[in-house]
């Protein structure tokens, strides 16, 4: 019997372009728009109000089934979890996980069928909300596993038989991960070295992996690796569902951050790591896009966990200007304060109405939600960051203080300083700021690419750029005049808005309608006026994006307040709310609309070749430099793992 052979040598790191990793992933994205998309048309000046409107609503059973599960979720976290203990030891007991694994709480978004609980969209947010607000560490243990983790997709994308052997693990038991940052590689996933090499019946997997959320602990894990083009193997970034414990992986390091201190986030090392090909989730080649399919509606659990901390601010901030008083007055009378007291209840409101419209679209599957759901990524980050530092303000002083020095001094422990630092890892978590601009920049001028792309394109031949010359002729002859007028400009249109007694929303309504046509005026002129080079104007980009955001928001905030009005159900409350919240808006939009020509990004890019090229380092003289040794980056190669093994699955 002859010795078995010796497993592959995984092969070197790919070097690509800028133009290559472009290429990489525009081949990743979603190419068409089978469905309508209400953000998709608002940045193209088209404003469907009757896409949200009247707001959708879940299924009865979808209600009673979720809102009895929020219950017992609820008592869970009032009793079972010490959201103080988890920052002290910066670990979630044992415990604390084997009694959500009990409650379910693993398999809120899987079907019952195998196991799950079946809960919708929009009760899988509420939960989110609900346990992150007893402790974020959990809440994002339980996002990472549900909403990018092994079980998405595999709902998506897997097979029958990959979802009959993984799914009742994953419902009930079985923590999962996703693995796809490496030390090196973050946003450019053109550039990823982990390698995944045909071998027989395997695949053999090399490689190391970053920042891999709930990898510590978890049993299954769902990693992005690049198969080699070869022979029968078609090859490109592919995804793979790998039993954590498998010979050859190595958990090297438990990472420590400033926020979310009970976070399983780890280094991952692959040696040789054996992989069934019944084990790889689609075709070769698919990763990214299966990466970017989960994400359309994972991204929607970091805005609903922004909620929850939204609602706890509003209440801390309510009890707390109440009872603190100066100069004669509880400080929420003075108008420097209750300014942020209005700002922190109308955001939560607008959040709220943001996480529940897309999550609710997302359940009914009839419109393509992909970039609404990257706008509630996008704008609950970063809004809630600044209901959380808002907070920390008004708290003053014991703002700043923890949480255990308050409770030692006698004082109610209020953790604000916390949440400002569990929080801040939202704006990266998922797609950072900058690269959601990008990527929701990018859908918004998919249309204008699709007609006029060719045109701008260096590589096409002339014969190509005539051909998109006349379709982008007759494109823009039907599609500018529209730009002109519209719905916004007439006084009793959404007159619905306006009803008695309440504040008047449909002005808000029309000014969104009139605000998105002038936004893809400006995104037309501003294509025109930089053809080729519009990618590189990312401060215009991202500055278009937050337009489109504050117009989805202040829509998103109508429609819910209408919702609440018609049901009966805080209705004039809400009307207050909304109407206050696009007045703040509407503040912050034309900011932007005059930004987008007035700014400073020329001379900010001189002073960024002058900060490279050493010519300001004098600037940096009179201090000294806290930092350690060692490289910026830590050295990835592929080989064996010298260190311990700190990889701890719960049972």
């Amino acid at each position: 019997m002859s010795a078995p052979s010796a497993p592959p040598e995984p092969p070197q790191a790919p070097k690509v372009t800028e133009r290559e990793a472009r290429r990489v992933a525009e081949a990743a994205r979603e190419q068409d728009w089978r469905k309508p998309s209400f953000a998709k048309e608002l940045f193209l000046g088209r404003f469907r109000l009757d896409l949200i409107h009247p707001h959708p609503l879940p299924a009865d059973e979808d209600v009673r089934r979720g809102e009895e599960f929020l219950a017992r979720l609820r008592d869970f976290c009032e009793t079972r979890i010490d959201g103080a203990l988890i920052e002290r030891e910066a670990r979630i007991p044992d415990e604390v996980i084997n009694g959500l694994k009990e409650l379910g709480a693993l398999g809120m978004k899987i079907s019952t069928g195998y196991g799950g609980l079946g809960l919708t969209q929009v009760y899988y947010n509420k939960a989110l909300a609900l346990i992150g607000s007893a402790s974020p560490a959990i809440g994002a243990l339980l996002s990472a596993h549900q909403s990018i983790g092994v079980p998405q997709p595999l709902k998506i994308f897997g097979t029958q038989e990959q979802k009959d052997a993984f799914l009742p693990r994953l419902a009930r038991t079985d923590i999962s991960a996703f693995l796809l940052t490496e030390p090196d590689v973050g946003s450019d996933p053109a550039r990823l070295a982990t390698s995944a090499v045909p071998d027989g019946e395997d695949y053999v997997l090399d490689g190391v992996k970053l920042w891999t959320t709930n990898g510590v602990v978890a049993d299954l894990l769902v990693v992005m690796a690049r198969v080699p083009v070869s022979e029968g193997h078609k090859g490109g970034i592919t995804a793979f569902v790998v039993e954590a414990d498998a010979p050859g992986i190595t958990v090297e390091h438990r990472n420590a951050f400033m926020g979310l201190r009970g976070l399983e986030n780890g280094v991952t090392r692959f040696h040789r790591v054996r992989v069934p090909a019944a084990n790889r989730i689609g075709p070769e080649g698919a990763g990214l896009k299966i990466a970017l399919t989960t994400l359309n509606t994972g991204r929607l659990s970091l805005p609903a966990m922004c909620v929850g901390a939204g609602k706890w601010s509003l209440r801390i901030a309510r009890e707390w200007t109440a009872v603190r008083e100066q100069w004669g007055r509880p400080v929420a009378r003075h108008e420097a304060v209750g300014a942020k007291i209005s700002f922190i209840a109308a955001t939560t409101f607008a959040l709220e109405a943001i996480v529940d419209l897309a999550s609710q679209m997302a359940d009914e599957d009839r419109n393509d939600i992909r970039i609404e759901a990257a706008l509630a990524k996008l704008y609950g980050s970063e809004m809630g960051c600044l209901i959380a530092d808002e907070l920390v303000q008004i708290r003053g002083g014991r703002g700043f203080e923890t949480a255990d020095s308050l409770a030692a001094r006698g004082e109610r422990a209020v953790p604000a300083e916390q949440l400002l630092r569990d929080l801040r890892i939202n704006r990266i978590f998922e797609g950072s700021t900058e690269i959601m601009h990008l990527l929701i920049a990018r859908e918004a001028v998919d249309a204008h690419l699709k007609v006029a792309g060719d045109i701008i394109d260096p590589e096409k031949p002339l014969s190509a750029k005539a051909k998109a010359g006349a379709n982008a002729a007759g494109f823009y002859a039907r599609w500018l005049p529209k730009l002109v007028t519209g719905p916004g400009q007439l006084p009793r249109t959404y007159s619905e808005f306006h009803p008695t007694g309440h504040p008047d929303l449909s002005t808000h309504l029309r000014y969104a309608e009139r605000a998105s046509r002038k936004l893809a005026r400006s995104t037309f002129y501003a294509m025109s006026r930089w053809q080729g080079r519009m990618e590189t104007k990312q401060g215009f980009l991202g500055r278009i994006v937050d337009i489109g955001a504050e117009l989805f928001a202040m829509s998103a905030a109508c429609v819910r307040a209408e919702l609440l009005r018609t049901t009966g159900e805080h209705g004039r409350e809400a009307y207050q709310l909304a109407d206050v919240f696009c007045h703040q808006s509407r503040i912050r939009v034309e900011e932007l609309f005059t930004r987008l020509w007035s700014n400073t990004d020329d001379l900010d890019r001189r002073v960024v070749d002058g900060v490279l090229s050493g010519t300001y380092t004098w600037l940096e003289d009179g201090v000294v430099d806290p930092s350690g040794d060692g490289p910026w980056i830590a050295d990835a190669t592929p080989g064996p793992s010298t260190k311990e093994n700190v990889h701890r699955p719960i049972r």
